[in-house]
């Protein structure tokens, strides 16, 4: 190989045309789907003060919020219902005429394009705030996957363009696909959560979708953070059920799942850019610490460096705004 000083690599760097000719990953708003909390009531914008900026919204003022969305261009919306009763079997979720269900016929309703991602979880809906149904004090693996199939099947019928099982339980995908064809959904995708790790940087998000685990935690279910070659276990069974596009969940700790899953299949591959790494970047940000204009960009670069094609971020609009992707 030729040394220095005929090889001298700052010539790739010398001027900002030069950078921008010789980059190799680029990032698009195109790549971002943004997360929306939805709440039962009317004319409600709550604010959540641990991710500054981020709102829940009653289902009556989603069309601005969507035509905004739209505007900026970013491609879809991950929804996220937050009813006003909960139960132990999760009731709300599976509803017709739910608040995440209401929710799609609006989101469609004012931007038919949009793309509409929904979460097909029980936590948000029971009562005790775990992924499932408890018998004796554990999580049923086998009596909530036919509740999962009915939530993910009456957010197809609702207009849904795209489920996203989030439970963990063994055997999701396999029976949510299962109900959408048998209901002749055949052209509903499966966007698996199939490595979601039991994770401290979910704390936000559990405030924002009032989810906390009524008892215990969600470690017999999410996956064990030190494990990464489980990850691939996880995705190749997904996969093997039917799921169109798979998930590592969260997204900056994991890299190296996103790496490793990137290099294991050939699928589209989505990371969550989750609501305790937004937290930490604004908290950060709000004391004059981080740039946050320059760090956010940075963050989510090396998500998409790491083997991501899609990206969930409630950074979404903001980048969009500001112009930095590239």
């Amino acid at each position: 190989m030729t040394g220095f000083p005929q090889l001298r690599l700052r010539r790739l760097r010398r001027t900002q045309p030069l950078r921008a000719l010789a980059q190799e990953t680029r990032l698009e708003v195109g790549d971002l789907i943004y997360p929306l909390f939805i709440v039962e009531g009317s004319g409600l914008k709550q604010e959540i003060s641990s991710m500054p900026g981020i709102s829940r919204y009653s289902v009556d003022l989603l069309p601005q919020e969507i035509e905004e969305i739209a505007k900026l261009g970013i491609p879809g919306v991950l929804l996220f219902g937050i009813p006003k009763d909960k139960d132990e079997a999760g009731s709300q979720a599976y509803h017709p005429d739910g608040i995440v269900q209401r929710a799609i016929q609006t989101v469609k309703g004012a931007v038919p394009e949009l793309i509409v991602v929904t979460d097909v979880c029980l936590c948000e809906y029971t009562s005790h705030g775990h992924c499932g149904i408890v018998v004796d004090g554990e999580i049923d693996n086998d009596q909530t996957l036919p509740l999962l199939a009915r939530t993910a099947l009456s957010h197809a019928e609702a207009g849904a363009d795209i489920v996203a099982p989030s439970d963990m339980m063994d055997g999701r995908v396999k029976v949510v696909r299962e109900a959408l064809d048998g209901a002749g959904f055949h052209d509903t995708l499966i966007l698996s959560y199939a490595a979601k790790y039991a994770s401290a940087f979910f704390d936000p998000f559990r405030d924002a979708a009032e989810s906390i685990p009524q008892f215990g935690d969600r470690r017999s279910y999410q996956m064990n953070p030190p494990n990464w070659r489980e990850s691939l276990r996880e995705v190749e069974q997904d996969i093997a059920e039917g799921a169109d596009m798979v998930m590592v969940k969260p997204a900056l700790a994991y890299l190296d799942v996103i790496r490793a899953v990137r290099d294991n299949f050939n699928y589209p591959l989505a990371a969550y850019n989750v609501s305790g790494e937004f937290a930490m970047v604004k908290a950060a940000a709000k004391c004059g610490w981080l740039d946050e204009r320059q760090v956010i960009p940075e963050i989510l670069m090396a998500i998409k460096r790491a083997g991501a094609d899609i990206i969930i971020t409630y950074h979404a609009k903001e980048v969009a705004q500001w112009g930095v992707l590239g």
